[in-house]
């Protein structure tokens, strides 16, 4: 499709946004102040403010934007937004689709336009962390040289999968979740504005918590369901989109989960002691009882770090690995995709070997320093850097363990008030049997054994 005409269908259809469009393509905000959620950007003086000409100085002189979030919290929004405000042409390109001959062809048009002084180009590259390295090196003469302004957007994190020349040419704005409050402040203006539903139906408070559990923070897949659940009752004659006509048009289940109440704190611990149960099948479900729920996935990846070091710790020490590479996996993806991150997590807790001594052994620890057991530390070890030290006593005596055989040194580190005290007591189980092992040994050097 030729550029000028791609733009010329693209502005037909936001202009009009007629009756049979998607219910979010109707209710995209127009104007800034219509978007809901993203105050940090959208608060007086802020870059996106100054970006579409309110308030003064420009957005520190960079045209181009990139927009980094999760799905559904209205980066094609801003984009369409800021055309408008900014009174310019808007096309919008998805990286999974077009490759560089379909960008070139944009920026070709978009330069004889702006040579003729004609209307400016918003070009809207939407997933551009799909596009390769050599990809994204074509986008730059037009960034440079301002044919376009190029606003991207990307689900992924932009410093991992957006070239560096591209990132210092242009504004990075990140977008965040959208919370429950914005959510239904979504849904109650498609309910009633005359762009939605016109007031055509009403949601009862179970099925509007069913719809916030099944959106999760995604306000395009909100209003989708609402769209399919609005039918639903229109074509039955009904007036207002019951719990069970919701379900049967998105096809879900509604789950009984209170996110603020006990079934949040419940399910969680089900989790927890149900990998600390080695019960790997219990563990699955309550997983994807939280998922489903619309849990943060955030939320569900530190409980799995802290079960990593509480009950496997050393049985089996790579638990604790997987769990944070599972987290810094599911900050950068989200969902759909980070349930089978969270997922592979919780099968390797559930499986590995179990101890909890790491655990019980700084509880020990700390309860005797609660309690005052807390000397003053052995002169050997103290710092022995600074000037008048030596004087003091400091440092004098102490063995460099690396000088003896074994890098062990039978000398005294715990304060007296503790010494010959032990808080860490190895079990036998998975990879804490060797750790038990050496610790024997270790303990009869320490003494001069």
């Amino acid at each position: 499709m030729e550029p000028d005409l791609f733009t010329a269908a693209a502005e037909d259809r936001q202009e009009r946004e007629p009756g049979n469009s998607p219910l979010a393509v109707r209710m995209r905000p127009r104007v800034l102040d219509e978007v809901v959620g993203q105050g940090h950007l959208l608060k007086q003086g802020a870059p996106l403010r100054r970006l579409v000409g309110e308030g003064s100085g420009g957005p520190a002189g960079q045209s181009s934007v990139i927009l980094w979030g999760p799905p559904g919290t209205g980066k094609t929004t801003l984009a369409y937004v800021v055309s408008k405000a900014t009174n310019k042409r808007f096309v919008e390109l998805s990286a999974i689709t077009a490759g560089v001959k379909e960008v070139r062809a944009v920026i070709e048009s978009a330069r004889r336009q702006s040579g003729g002084y004609d209307r400016e180009t918003v070009l809207f590259l939407d997933e551009i962390h799909r596009f390769s390295k050599a990809q994204q090196d074509s986008l730059l003469p037009a960034v440079e040289n301002r044919w376009v302004t190029l606003i991207a957007a990307t689900t992924e994190n932009p410093y991992f999968s957006i070239i560096s020349p591209l990132l210092s040419r242009s504004l990075l704005l990140t977008l965040e979740p959208l919370t429950d409050e914005d959510l239904r402040g979504v849904l109650h203006r498609a309910l009633t504005h005359e762009r939605g539903l016109g007031g055509a139906v009403t949601l009862p408070g179970d099925a509007e918590a069913h719809l916030l559990r099944i959106a999760g923070g995604d306000a395009r897949r909100a209003l989708t369901a609402l769209e399919a659940g609005a039918g639903s009752a229109i074509a039955k004659g009904e007036e207002e989109i019951t719990l069970s006509t919701l379900e049967e048009a998105v096809d879900r289940a509604a789950v009984t989960y209170d996110r603020d109440g006990d079934q949040h704190y419940d399910v969680a611990s089900a989790l927890i002691k149900s990998i600390r149960g080695s019960d790997v099948d219990a563990t699955l479900h309550y997983l994807a009882r939280m998922i489903e729920a619309g849990e943060d996935p955030r939320f569900i990846a530190r409980r799995l770090m802290i079960s990593a070091s509480e009950d496997v710790g050393m049985a089996d020490p790579t638990a604790l690995q997987t769990a944070v590479a599972a987290a810094q996996a599911v900050a950068l993806i989200g969902f759909p995709e980070a349930r089978i991150i969270l997922s592979q997590a919780a099968i390797a807790l559930a499986l590995a070997p179990k101890s909890n001594a790491a655990y019980l052994a700084i509880d020990a620890a700390l309860a005797d320093v609660r309690k005052g057991l807390a000397g003053p530390v052995p002169p050997h070890l103290r710092d022995g850097h600074y000037k008048g030290a030596a004087k003091l006593g400091h440092a004098q005596g102490y063995q460099y363990p690396h000088d003896l055989p074994g890098a062990i040194a039978a000398q005294q580190y715990a304060p007296d008030e503790i010494h010959g005290r032990r808080y860490y007591e190895p079990t036998r189980y998975g990879a804490e049997a060797r750790y038990a092992d050496v610790l024997d040994r270790v303990r009869e050097r320490l003494a001069g054994e």
